[in-house]
């Protein structure tokens, strides 16, 4: 069974909800960036996703494009991150998605990313500007190598639409949850809950929502009514300000533990 499959179920069995970082792939090193998934890993996350830096990531707010933009100039590529989940899969079983733009697939060819994928060990992808009308080829080519895929929800996307893209999605449904880029705010928009509840309607398929949420009482709140919680520029601005240090990896576990208990248990410190 596919990891991210096999994660949701094993979490519905416990009766607790996902909680999913995103980092990105080479910032401030893919060596660091491994480090970093180990001991997201070991604090109690249980899906990781990983950015593929791109020179022109529309979705994303500030912090993530800075963060890309530091990858790139590092010299990572969708081929050497491949390469990094490979040697990971040594030390660690977690399910991996690889949140990227069509381009660098594109660039690397739709015949061999899938089996590439596969043999590496990542368990998703989530290509945030591939609308799914147009991912016949993309899908068909996961799907045959047990790759999950994972489409995005909007506030703004139609009934027909959500019904269309969730029945798409195989690992789980990514709701967007404002309209916008990828970015910390102070609250979680007031009409996630009846989005969820309408995604939910179309699809027995896992709902997490991401974009927006960075404290542990959006964790919480989000946690309430969703399958899975993301929470990724709070870390990555974070990543971003330690930079190469080797206790890099420790102070983002140490970030992640008090969002992970709220998205596990809707527990958040001093309440």
């Amino acid at each position: 069974m596919n990891r991210i499959k096999n994660r949701f179920q094993q979490l519905c069995e416990a009766g607790e909800k996902a909680f999913i970082p995103y980092i990105t792939a080479g910032d401030p090193t893919l060596e660091r960036t491994a480090e970093i998934v180990q001991a997201l890993e070991k604090a109690g996350a249980d899906i990781v996703e990983l950015g593929i830096p791109f020179s022109d990531p529309l979705a994303d707010g500030v912090v993530n494009q800075e963060a890309a933009m530091r990858a790139l100039r590092h010299g990572t590529t969708l081929h050497n991150v491949l390469g990094m989940v490979s040697d990971l899969r040594a030390h660690t079983q977690i399910p991996i998605v690889l949140f990227t733009y069509f381009n660098p697939v594109h660039s690397y060819g739709l015949a061999q990313f899938g089996p590439d994928c596969r043999a590496a060990g990542v368990d998703g992808v989530l290509c945030v500007d591939l609308p799914p009308e147009e991912a016949a080829e993309y899908k068909a080519s996961l799907d045959a190598h047990d790759i999950a895929t994972i489409f995005l929800l909007a506030p703004t996307s139609t009934a027909e639409r959500t019904k269309t893209v969730s029945r798409q999605c195989t690992g789980f449904v990514y709701y967007v949850s404002r309209t916008g880029v990828t970015g910390e705010r102070a609250a979680v928009e007031q009409d996630v809950r009846s989005m969820v509840a309408k995604i939910k309607e179309c699809t027995d398929t896992p709902v997490a929502v991401g974009f927006g949420i960075s404290k542990p009482e959006h964790a919480a709140e989000v946690a309430g009514y969703a399958d899975g919680v993301i929470v990724g520029s709070a870390i990555v601005r974070l990543i971003g300000e330690l930079g190469d240090s080797p206790s890099t990896a420790a102070e983002v576990a140490a970030f992640v533990e008090p969002l992970i208990k709220a998205a596990k248990h809707g527990a958040v410190a001093g309440g």
